[in-house]
């Protein structure tokens, strides 16, 4: 299913760079690589699980329009590929979502349904909309055609990097993008190891590795780092996990604004607060990781001025 949905989605994806940077070597105290994500399309990986679902689906039903929920870059990346096939898409988003992804969404054509994360449910929003207007739900992260996409990330990385052994640093929200990774690369490099990262108050991956069950977040906001905020992994992506990453990694948010700052000053790229936890990890965290290659996921670049502005100007 990985390569089968690389396939369909290769020739319109980016496929985004390795990069590096002697000074953020030196920091780690070992190779970082970081894999630019921020550069897809839309900004975020999540432009190649939305296409992955989307071409994968059939055709009959996509043409009576998608719906997802997002707090913004699965609803970009959604939009955007639902723009490509013909057809609507309508996204569920938390009214506090910023107003970047907001603005970005609705330009992409897509109609936007804001809710209360902290008193509404967004699956009930979401199932109720679907019903009534017969529209096909493609899920963030609880999907398989959408973790066939993000696996896509991992064959790249493969293909770039000929490391013998390598720590792949992953932010994870509800694990479609680091299960996607893990499973690529079981088969590509089983040598490498894939880690899951949160931020602080927010790791119910890493604590779900360690009891072997769902973990749940107690809180549903409030960080920075609303792109990987999610209750919990997801039921699908969650045996996934379990069974092909290493420990998790947890980072304040602080170190995530500090990555940020780097990531734009050395390697001249933007990531926003939760793209940039896995940068984070490798930079100060160290002393949780082996070896002499760490890659980092840079998962998205979808940030407001003012958030960025707080990041580098320090």
């Amino acid at each position: 299913m990985i390569h089968a949905a690389y396939a369909r989605i290769q020739p319109v994806v980016r496929q985004t760079p390795l990069l590096s940077s002697p000074f953020l070597d030196e920091i780690a105290g070992r190779t970082v690589l970081v894999k630019a994500e921020c550069l897809q399309h839309t900004g975020s990986f999540k432009f190649r699980g939305a296409y992955s679902a989307m071409s994968g689906m059939e055709r009959a039903k996509r043409a009576r329009g998608v719906i997802a929920y997002s707090s913004g870059n699965h609803a970009q990346g959604v939009a955007l590929a639902a723009r490509m096939h013909g057809t609507s898409a309508t996204i569920i988003m938390p009214a506090d979502a910023p107003q970047m992804k907001i603005a970005n969404t609705k330009a992409l054509g897509a109609k936007v349904v804001l809710y209360d994360r902290t008193r509404e449910d967004r699956d009930e929003i979401g199932a109720r909309l679907s019903e009534k207007h017969g529209l096909a739900l493609i899920k963030p992260f609880d999907d398989p055609l959408v973790i066939a996409g993000q696996a896509s990330v991992g064959l790249e990385i493969a293909a770039q990097c000929e490391a013998a052994e390598a720590q792949v640093l992953v932010p994870c929200g509800g694990g479609g993008l680091t299960s996607g990774i893990a499973l690529a690369l079981s088969k590509a490099r089983p040598a490498w190891q894939v880690h899951p990262v949160e931020p602080e108050g927010f790791d119910d991956a890493t604590r779900s590795l360690i009891s072997g069950k769902r973990e749940e977040n107690t809180r549903r906001d409030g960080s920075i780092c609303d792109a990987i905020i999610t209750p919990s992994v997801g039921e699908i992506t969650f045996p996934i996990l379990h069974k092909y990453c290493a420990a998790g990694v947890v980072v304040s948010e602080d170190e995530a604004l500090q990555a940020m700052a780097l990531a734009f000053s050395r390697l001249k790229i933007v990531v926003e607060p939760g793209g940039a936890v896995a940068l984070a990890a490798a930079l100060f965290h160290s002393s949780q990781l082996s070896g002499d290659t760490v890659i980092a996921v840079a998962s998205g670049g979808n940030v407001d001025a003012d958030m960025f502005a707080r990041a580098v100007v320090r």
